[in-house]
């Protein structure tokens, strides 16, 4: 029986492009998505998600 091989998508974003990166999420839901955050909307220093 063969195997289906997803499509794996990394996605982050900073604190600016958080509701943006959600979004996208929900257009990738048919591959494997690893999200590298951030995670909420509170401010961070976009350099550590670049």
């Amino acid at each position: 029986m063969p195997t289906e091989n997803k499509l794996k998508i990394a996605i982050g974003s900073d604190h600016a492009g958080f509701d943006y990166k959600e979004l996208v999420k929900d257009f990738l839901a048919n591959y494997e998505v690893k999200d590298f955050g951030t995670y909420s909307n509170d401010s961070v220093d976009y350099p550590d998600f670049a």
